[in-house]
């Protein structure tokens, strides 16, 4: 459920279908509007009965909530539904932890996801009687079960970032590597489910998992580019996709994959241009950018699935420039499925990559003849 903010309607179908992804069958959706969430419930009392009578008629086994709810108010509330209550970080995670593949990633999944239960101890175990100390198991102070678990949790999220960062400094070895290869590093970046690792498929003639779900891709994938017509090869990586309200937990855990991002020469911001809200997706990118500290690197923004868009929707010109907080960025309309604007797309990857190696000023990535946004 959604508690009553712009766009809720887009909102709660994009946590629905999260829930898919992750396995589920959404059966319903309740929306509540309130001036701040109650402190206790998150929602009120009289909404939180109908949801359980709602929950009880179509037989859900769960309840979900678009927002970050506190420990205090999970436990509350599942209290009050007598259902498990979950909300869309844990959703988030959850479909992280089915996706990822890699070993880093794996590592990254696991170290968010038990930052995440350290801060649940108070709801997720109802045992917590205090273990007997002392000879005899008669008195003592003992030690309650939920400080034995935080302890546990504590070390494992210890080691874990231990091992992760070992493999952080293996990336920043191939870092080097391509560096002095005099590598050019482009990432793509962009929305969840805009079709990022379908354009990478496209441009490398790689065989990525691609599909028309959310989170389809989780670990990092570089390949070299070859660009006709600058004569040289170019370094190219398909990342995590970024979404709403991204955890700050995963921010962190992924930090090792979103560096591709931070370290890349030029960022492929791919849009999709059929979803009615890519104005708004397009500044949730913004904002995780500039959390992660790359706002600063170059943008080209990619317009892909304009085969989804109506005859009317089809842009006046193949490129052109689209506004970015208050700065025209280049735009290029393509479609990655069917191979439309792809030529373009290589052709100034490579008048970009061929300014690169020499010592004039870096190509203005500004098109020729700019048009109107479309």
């Amino acid at each position: 459920m959604d508690l009553g903010v712009p766009n809720f309607d887009s909102e709660l179908e994009e946590l629905g279908l999260l829930a898919q992804t992750a396995g589920m069958a959404p059966v319903a959706r309740v929306t509540c509007k309130r001036r701040a969430p109650d402190a206790a419930l998150f929602i009120g009392s009289g909404k939180a009965d109908e949801i359980k009578l709602l929950a009880t008629q179509l037989g859900a086994k769960e309840v979900l909530f678009d927002q970050s709810l506190s420990p205090g108010q999970q436990r509350n509330l599942e209290r009050h539904l007598e259902l498990p209550v979950n909300d869309r970080t844990f959703l988030i995670l959850e479909i992280f932890a089915q996706r990822a593949r890699s070993h880093e990633g794996k590592l990254q999944v696991e170290l968010a996801r038990l930052q995440y239960l350290s801060t649940r101890l108070v709801r997720r175990w109802s045992h917590l009687e205090r273990q007997s100390g002392g000879i005899g198991m008669r008195g003592g102070p003992g030690e309650a079960q939920i400080e034995l678990d935080r302890r546990m949790i504590g070390e494992t999220i210890k080691r874990t970032k231990e091992r992760l960062a070992k493999v952080k400094k293996q990336r920043q070895t191939q870092r080097r590597q391509r560096e002095r290869r005099d590598a050019f590093n482009i990432s793509l970046i962009g929305y969840t489910n805009a079709g990022k690792s379908t354009l990478f498929n496209a441009l490398v003639k790689a065989k990525a998992y691609a599909a028309d779900q959310l989170f389809a891709t989780l670990d990092t994938t570089t390949r070299q580019l070859y660009l006709g017509e600058a004569q040289r090869s170019v370094s190219l990586s398909d990342t995590v996709g970024f979404i709403r309200d991204l955890p700050h937990g995963l921010v962190d855990a992924f930090q090792a994959t979103l560096q591709e991002a931070i370290d890349a020469d030029l960022l492929l911001h791919v849009v999709d241009a059929a979803n009615p809200d890519f104005a708004e997706q397009i500044k949730q990118v913004q904002m995780v950018l500039k959390e992660i500290g790359a706002d600063g690197i170059p943008q080209l923004l990619i317009f892909n699935k304009i085969d989804m868009l109506d005859a009317d929707q089809q842009p006046l010109k193949q490129e052109d420039e689209f506004e970015i907080d208050g700065v025209q960025t280049p735009r290029i309309f393509v479609s990655a499925r069917d191979a439309t604007g792809l030529p373009a797309l290589r052709s100034r990857l490579a008048g970009i990559a061929r300014h690169t190696q020499t010592e004039e000023k870096p190509e203005d990535l500004s098109p020729v003849n700019p048009g109107d946004d479309r």
